[in-house]
């Protein structure tokens, strides 16, 4: 695995970086982490380093998420891939779980993780090209009749609006995006569980201070870009070979995400037939699946160095 993991001292919200120069992708630095005696929960250490969730759990495979063995060393997944395309506006990786804010006239980048809408009919996330429509702080909350049905099927009966304050499930900043009617919003959260997982019903979520500080720089009119992409390469400048494997979106509920087909596009199967590839160092990374940056370059045996 490519790495410089180290054990250091980490700002939680340490999540802009300068963007890679041309040609190069790679953005980050994982770290290392001991659990203490009383280290929490999985979910306490994605807040804590301000990453997903699921992020955490497939960078750590096999580490309970409830209690975490104290002394247990766990790699927080801070090195990442930019996504394929432009570098301008925000660009929204679903199957990453990730959210990429180019700030316009600044040559950084910001990445937030996010939670997204879950299985199941008008509660999936869908992927789009759109722009920011509007943005409102301490909004009200509207939910959907669809919503307020699945609410009711629960037992649970929802007033036709939820005023702003702390029981509002959108927090306290909304930013609305234009396509499909408005429907679609990047919102807060009274809630510290879901960053990082599919919990909504249908919008982007993102914890408190981050869509506070993201609703502080991003202007109306803003591009936006949603994709879905399980899959990520970079030839890096000085020939390193990389690639980064997320789990992809189950579209069941009988998917397991672990073992899901991961479908190769024409350039991703160049990629891996390429002489300079290990094509099965490749395919380990895509069984693996751990969401961080790996070196797939082939290198020559010692037998043909001699």
């Amino acid at each position: 695995m490519l790495v410089c993991a180290t054990l250091a001292t980490f700002n939680a919200h340490a999540n802009s970086y300068p963007l890679p120069p041309e040609g190069s992708r790679l953005i980050g630095q994982n770290f290392f982490h001991v659990v203490a005696d009383d280290g929490g929960s999985l979910e306490a250490l994605a807040k804590q380093y301000n990453v997903g969730f699921l992020a955490l759990l497939q960078a750590n495979p096999g580490v309970d998420p409830y209690v975490p063995r104290a002394g247990s060393v766990l790699t927080i997944p801070g090195q990442m891939l930019l996504p394929d395309g432009p570098r301008q506006g925000l660009v929204v990786n679903l199957a990453e779980l990730r959210l990429y804010y180019y700030p316009a006239g600044k040559n950084s980048v910001t990445v937030y993780p996010i939670g997204i809408g879950q299985l199941g009919g008008d509660m999936v996330t869908p992927t789009m090209v759109t722009t920011v429509a509007d943005k409102r702080a301490n909004p009200t909350w509207t939910p959907t009749a669809n919503i307020r049905a699945r609410y009711l099927a629960n037992g649970i009966k929802l007033p036709p609006v939820i005023p702003a304050g702390p029981d509002n499930p959108m927090g306290h900043h909304a930013i609305r995006l234009a396509a499909f009617g408005g429907v679609y919003l990047l919102h807060g959260t009274n809630a510290d569980f879901g960053i990082g997982m599919r919990v909504s019903s249908g919008c982007i979520r993102l914890r408190d201070d981050d869509i506070k500080a993201l609703y502080k720089d991003m202007p109306v009119g803003t591009p936006v870009r949603i994709i879905n992409t399980a899959i990520k390469t970079s030839i890096e400048p000085d020939g390193t070979r990389l690639v980064e494997v997320h789990q992809p979106l189950s579209k069941d509920i009988n998917d397991d995400p672990k073992v899901l087909p991961i479908v190769l596009s024409e350039q991703m199967k160049q990629f891996q037939s390429a002489a300079e590839t290990d094509a099965s160092v490749m395919e380990q990374a895509m069984q693996h699946r751990s969401g961080m940056p790996v070196e797939v370059n082939a290198h020559a045996s010692v037998s043909n160095q001699i």
